[in-house]
């Protein structure tokens, strides 16, 4: 029975996984090295055999594990029997993958057993981003920081520079006015000086009059 079971499901799954994937699923991204845990509903009413699949490049499906009801122990298929852990409730079905890498992503879906048919519920598409993906979104942060910090670092020097600039430009504009002020005064007193006036008496007289004595007589 579980063999018709795991044989119905895959069949189903590689005849229908499109229509499945178009329009049930919801993707999950996890980093590489981190833990995961993907859920389906739980859409059987009785304890029934439930498994998990996964396809891998949309042409290779392969089961992951299986289990009865929410109480039995679940089995898990070749390959997934280290880092991998299934269980269930009344409502929902689990598939815990811890330390998850590269090899682990692809489609992942639960089928149910009901009334002799493999039903196939909602699916999640899981993507796991390399590390490095995270450290280079980081870099690309702290770099962006550092480049707004650098920018207002280069205003607020120009600012400054422009207002020490403008400061010395004050400071020796009155002294330019000093300067100027006592150079037009000199050239002013330069121009108000008076020409002595030229004697126009004749030579004798200006040769005797060193000579001339006054006297005052009652």
């Amino acid at each position: 029975m579980r063999s018709f079971t795991l044989i119905s499901a895959l069949l189903l799954c590689s005849l229908s996984w499109i229509s499945v994937s178009a329009s049930e699923s919801h993707t999950v991204e996890v980093q590489s090295g981190g833990d995961v845990t993907l859920m389906c509903s739980n859409i059987s009413t009785v304890p029934t055999q439930t498994e998990w699949f996964r396809v891998i490049n949309r042409t290779k499906p392969s089961c992951v594990s299986s289990m009865y009801g929410s109480d039995s122990k679940p089995s898990f298929c070749d390959g997934f029997q280290n880092r991998f852990e299934m269980s269930s409730n009344i409502s929902t079905v689990f598939l815990k993958i811890k330390r998850v890498d590269l090899s682990d992503s692809g489609l992942y879906f639960c089928g149910f057993y009901i009334d002799g048919h493999t039903v196939i519920a909602s699916a999640t598409h899981l993507k796991v981003q390399e590390e490095s993906d995270g450290m280079t979104n980081f870099l690309i942060v702290i770099l962006g920081v550092l480049t707004v910090f650098l920018t207002i670092v280069v205003i607020v020097l120009a600012v400054i520079i422009k207002k020490l600039q403008t400061a010395v430009i004050e400071e020796q504009q009155p002294e330019r006015n000093k300067d100027l002020g006592s150079d037009e005064l000199n050239y002013a007193a330069l121009n108000f000086q008076v020409k002595p006036k030229r004697s126009r008496r004749p030579a004798s007289e200006r040769e005797l009059e060193p000579h001339v004595v006054y006297a005052a007589t009652r």
